[in-house]
C-alpha cells in the first residue's frame, strides 16, 4: 500500500437502534492495513446531535477522510459530508436523502410487497424494534446469540432522528459509494438501487442482511478501500 492510502482516515457512522460496536469487524480489517479509523457514537437523539458528533471526530484528523454510514447513518454522512475534511461517502445499506428528505419520509411509502420494519409505536419519544422479530428483520446472516444479544441491547432511537431533514446533500458535491444488502428487510433493496442510482454512485451489490456491516466486513472494507483510493 502507498503511504499515501496508509495515511488516509475512515469514519464509521452507525445507524439507529444499534451503537458503534458493531463496526468491530471492518475496523480490525483497515486498522490493520494502516488506515486510521475513527468511529462515531452518534447518540441518535436528533439529526443535528448526530452532525455534531461526527463533525467533532472529523475536527481532531489530521487530513481528508472517507465518512461511511450504515443506514441512518446515511443520513448523518448526508449532511456531515459537507465538512471540509471529507473526501468521499460510503453508504452501507443506507438512507440517502435529498434536500428536505429524512428516514420518515423515505419510509412512507414501501416498494409493493416490501417486508415492513417491525418498529414499535414510539414510546416516550423513542423507538425499538420488536425484539421478537428482531434478529428476522435486522440480523438474519449475525449468529443467533449475536443477533439475540443486539435485541436485547438496542439503543433507543430518538423520534427527532427520523424526522430529521437534510439540508445540504454532500452527495451533490462529493463522490459517492453504494452497497446494496440484496436480503435487507429494513430498506428494500429496491429502495437502495434507487438511491444509489440517484446519487450517481458506484454500486456493488452484495448479498446480506441489514447487517451487512457486521456479517460481511470484508465486503464492506473492500468498498471502503476503492473510495480511499479514488
Amino acid at each position: 500500500m502507498s503511504e499515501n492510502a496508509q495515511s488516509k482516515n475512515v469514519v464509521l457512522v452507525h445507524g439507529g437502534f444499534v451503537d458503534g460496536s458493531g463496526w468491530q469487524g471492518v475496523y480490525d480489517l483497515l486498522s490493520s492495513e494502516g488506515y486510521r479509523v475513527s468511529i462515531v457514537q452518534n447518540p441518535t437523539l436528533s439529526l443535528d446531535g448526530d452532525v455534531a458528533a461526527t463533525h467533532q471526530v472529523l475536527d481532531a484528523l489530521d487530513g481528508p477522510a472517507v465518512l461511511v454510514g450504515h443506514s441512518y447513518g446515511g443520513v448523518v454522512i448526508t449532511e456531515a459530508g459537507n465538512h471540509e475534511k471529507v473526501s468521499g461517502l460510503v453508504y452501507i445499506a443506507a438512507f440517502a436523502p435529498d434536500k428536505g428528505e429524512s428516514v420518515s419520509s423515505l419510509i412512507a411509502e414501501p416498494p409493493p410487497g416490501a417486508p415492513v420494519p417491525p418498529i414499535l409505536p414510539p414510546r416516550d419519544g423513542f423507538l425499538f424494534l420488536d425484539r421478537d422479530k428482531f434478529a428476522a428483520s435486522f440480523a438474519a446472516d449475525v449468529p443467533a446469540d449475536l443477533a439475540a444479544f443486539m435485541a436485547d441491547s438496542q439503543v433507543p432511537w430518538g423520534v427527532d432522528a427520523l424526522n430529521g431533514a437534510a439540508s445540504r446533500p454532500a452527495w451533490r458535491t462529493k463522490p459517492s459509494w453504494y452497497l446494496v444488502a440484496t436480503d435487507d428487510r429494513m430498506i428494500p433493496p429496491p429502495a437502495q438501487r434507487a438511491m444509489s442510482e440517484r446519487i450517481g454512485a458506484t454500486t456493488v451489490e452484495v448479498p446480506g442482511s441489514h447487517s451487512v456491516y457486521l456479517s460481511k466486513p470484508d465486503a464492506v472494507a473492500d468498498l471502503i478501500r476503492q473510495a480511499s483510493g479514488a
